[in-house]
């Protein structure tokens, strides 16, 4: 039974997506078609109706509107500017320094506004041509900005490991997030070591001390935006409030610096705001709840189970299972967007996790690792599209560019996956 449901839930998933039926809808009928083969009509419409009902009925899940609706407002408040004027000051001196300000800023305005592609338009938007006119390579600088524009999906706060949270059973979301912070971190560094020896290499030019003559006002300006990070991580850590508060409290935040400190945003403006968070929450939370579903079926049919087995009958060594685990979640993040990617394959990999020994934080931060880097791949990368959208170049002139950092994130995936300590060090040191 177990084959034949498999086969019937992915033959008529992969069928409705080939035929380009959105992934929620496709995900919730091939559930339902395959729930329909081993139980009877009424208890089959019962059962999937409750659970995506009762999926979606989690106190954790309102951090993601509010995340969503804070990253919008700042998103309004126009702080790309000021957040690449001070990336110039910190990677201003070194080697390529205009590439180090996007990947900076990439990682600064990523975490602020909770979205890898709003990070590679604002600042790639006026990076990449920045570059360009400076003599950078066109391609080069595309590179530059898709290869960084995920960091901000790893920093805190991030919508993905909430929703690992949810699916992994509550697995701590402060301690996640520290765990995001360290291995986002390290994607940035990598990036910014391939850039300099490419620039290094090339002879870019660097930031030219009259650009940064008024550092203070540049500071000045860019602190307020940063301080969101800082209020965030510093009250989850020091249990002023949780992260779930916390997502709430960086509204009230990023409407103050939006409406009353840049007055980049007006109160007939914020209308247009909410509306377009309740849509995104509304794909979100039907695609969690529809995921939900596939992932109760694939768990009544006994999926997850016989596909562990499987994969640990392959080998008894946790390197070479860790290896094929990161092989798979690289091609699944190729072809499927994060938030799916997450509610379908935890549930399908983390019992492997475990049954290895693996720690839920250290796997999560991999896990997710893995599925950013799928952002930035073909065939559908987002991060791709955007990327080379905004740099005005075609998704082939931009791969060969690509392979460089590629290499690098691959090394930092290696790290991660391998030595536990690099994702767990932060929350072990302050106890999440």
């Amino acid at each position: 039974m177990i084959m034949k449901a498999s086969i019937i839930l992915i033959l008529i998933f992969a069928i409705l997506l080939a035929v380009g039926i959105p992934i929620a809808i496709s995900i919730a009928i091939a559930s339902i078609s395959t729930v329909l083969f081993v139980l009877p009509l009424d208890i089959a419409v019962f059962t999937s109706a409750q659970k995506m009902v009762t999926s979606i009925d989690s106190f954790s899940l309102v951090a993601v509107p509010f995340f969503m609706l804070s990253g919008i407002i700042m998103n309004h408040g126009g702080i790309a500017q000021k957040l690449i004027d001070l990336a110039k000051l910190v990677g201003g001196r070194i080697p390529g320094s205009l590439a180090h300000t996007n990947i900076i800023g990439n990682s600064l305005f990523g975490s602020i506004s909770s979205s890898a592609i709003a990070a590679s338009t604002a600042i790639g938007g006026v990076m990449v041509p920045s570059q360009v006119n400076e003599g950078y390579d066109r391609k080069f600088a595309a590179a530059v900005n898709i290869a960084s524009a995920p960091t901000g999906m790893l920093i805190p706060p991030s919508t993905a490991f909430i929703i690992y949270s949810l699916i992994s059973g509550g697995t701590s979301i402060s301690a996640l997030f520290m765990s995001g912070l360290t291995i986002g971190l390290l994607w940035a560094v990598a990036i910014m070591i391939v850039s300099y020896i490419i620039a290094k290499k090339r002879n870019y030019p660097v930031v030219q001390k009259k650009e940064n003559q008024n550092i203070k006002k540049i500071v000045l300006d860019a602190i307020p935006s940063l301080f969101l990070i800082i209020i965030i991580i510093g009250g989850i850590l020091t249990g002023i409030f949780t992260a779930i508060e916390a997502s709430a409290i960086s509204v009230v935040y990023s409407l103050f610096l939006a409406l009353v400190y840049y007055r980049t945003l007006t109160m007939k403006q914020l209308p247009e705001v909410f509306i377009k968070t309740i849509e995104l929450t509304g794909v979100i939370m039907f695609l969690i709840s529809a995921s939900s579903l596939m992932t109760f079926t694939m768990a009544f049919t006994g999926m997850p189970e016989a596909l562990s087995n499987f994969v640990l009958n392959i080998s008894e060594n946790p390197i070479i299972i860790l290896l094929i685990i990161n092989i798979v979640l690289l091609l699944v993040g190729a072809v499927m967007d994060i938030a799916p990617a997450i509610l379908i394959f935890t549930p399908i990999f983390l019992p492997i996790a475990t049954e290895l020994g693996l720690d839920p934080i250290h796997f999560g931060a991999f896990f997710i690792f893995n599925l950013c880097i799928g952002t930035i791949t073909p065939p559908v990368g987002t991060g791709l599209f955007v990327g080379a959208s905004i740099a005005q170049l075609r998704i082939e002139q931009v791969i060969i560019p690509l392979i460089p950092f590629y290499i690098g994130i691959f090394v930092i995936l290696m790290l991660v996956t391998y030595i536990p300590q690099i994702s767990l060090f932060l929350p072990n040191i302050l106890n999440l």
